[in-house]
């Protein structure tokens, strides 16, 4: 370590618990932080501040002005910018002896092995099911030690998941909930400080991993309320069949959920090339004024023109602002479609 490190750690070294030989771990070792946001923020911002060497940030979302109300990390001047980009910018600023890389992309059943391999351990900050099974199985069958945390109006959990073959998040969840009954914070809201309050806790596991240091959050789940600031630890039974994944699934079918794309996601489907139905459901007169290349079959001859579609690609659906593309996904999974999604805000986006 160079002189400039070595004061800035100082009060880390002067542990006993940590030491220069913690400090020299903390540098070595390789931390996905997957999700940029409420989460995310305060584990990025603390494990820079620790001297983490090499620190992966995973997200395709851009800052919107309804994020800076927890998402300490950005400003007013973020807003509209790649989450991961500015992130990495911001985080270089404040430690300029780490490695900072910005995976801007949306994490896939396609993608996530490839980049979870190049880490040590994975933080998931993500806010909605499917990528938390998503990251948990990519985890087990990569060996991978996952930090999990989440938040929900003004309760946190923690806990630490595939840790010396302990349990995973399939042995605490073993089934997503139903569509629609856990809403997510756009819906149902959180308190500004509960994401800053589970995220520090995400990377004081992260750091005591690292290091070799106190009790680990393995088979244990905390649980913090931010109205009566009371902790509670339950116990979690490892489940031996969930070491056995062998392979990553869609995941969004799996949570039951009507997903949504974004403009820029479809724009990096198209981009990447990647096998997929585009489907157009607006009138043809809409499709000649402007059109990305769909598939044209208006909405009032969907039902009769299902043989054009493939069951076996994923198909996703717009029209002129997202309202048409909604009806089209229902009455396609009601006649047996099953890789649909819905293109959020339609072509208003493009």
């Amino acid at each position: 370590m160079t002189n400039e490190e070595l004061k800035r750690y100082a009060r880390h070294i002067i542990l006993s618990e940590i030491g220069l030989e913690g400090q020299q771990k903390l540098k070595q070792a390789r931390v996905l932080v997957i999700g940029a946001g409420g989460l995310g923020c305060p584990v990025l911002q603390y494990l820079t501040a620790a001297g983490v060497g090499t620190i992966g940030i995973v997200d395709f979302d851009k800052v919107d002005g309804s994020n800076l109300q927890r998402q300490v990390l950005y400003s007013t001047e973020d807003v509209g910018k790649p989450k991961a980009q500015i992130a990495k910018e911001k985080l270089g600023k404040q430690n300029p002896y780490i490695n900072l890389i910005a995976h801007v992309t949306q994490l896939t059943a396609v993608n996530a092995l490839e980049i979870i391999s190049l880490y040590d351990i994975v933080v998931d900050g993500s806010d909605n099911f499917a990528t938390r099974y998503l990251v948990n199985d990519a985890c087990v069958m990569l060996n991978k030690i996952l930090v999990f945390g989440s938040i929900f109006k003004f309760d946190g959990q923690v806990s630490v998941f595939n840790y010396n073959d302990g349990p995973t998040y399939r042995c605490l969840y073993p089934e997503p909930p139903a569509e629609g009954e856990v809403p997510n914070c756009a819906e149902i809201g959180v308190i500004g400080v509960l994401p800053g309050i589970i995220g520090t806790l995400q990377a004081n596991e992260v750091i005591k991993i690292i290091v070799g240091v106190g009790e680990v959050l393995s088979g244990k789940l905390l649980v913090f309320n931010a109205l009566t600031m009371q902790f509670d630890t339950f116990g979690i039974r490892a489940n031996p069949v969930n070491k056995k994944i062998n392979k990553l699934i869609d995941y969004n079918i799996f949570c039951n959920s009507t997903f949504e794309i974004s403009a820029d996601e479809l724009k990096e489907k198209i981009k990447s090339k990647q096998d997929f139905q585009l489907l157009d459901v607006r009138e043809l007169q809409e499709y000649k004024l402007k059109n990305i290349g769909g598939i044209l079959i208006p909405l009032n001859e969907l039902v009769t023109n299902l043989d054009k579609l493939s069951r076996e690609k994923e198909i996703i659906v717009h029209c002129a602002s997202g309202v048409r593309s909604k009806k089209a996904v229902t009455i396609l999974k009601e006649n047996g479609f099953t890789k649909v999604y819905n293109l959020k805000n339609g072509l208003l986006d493009f």
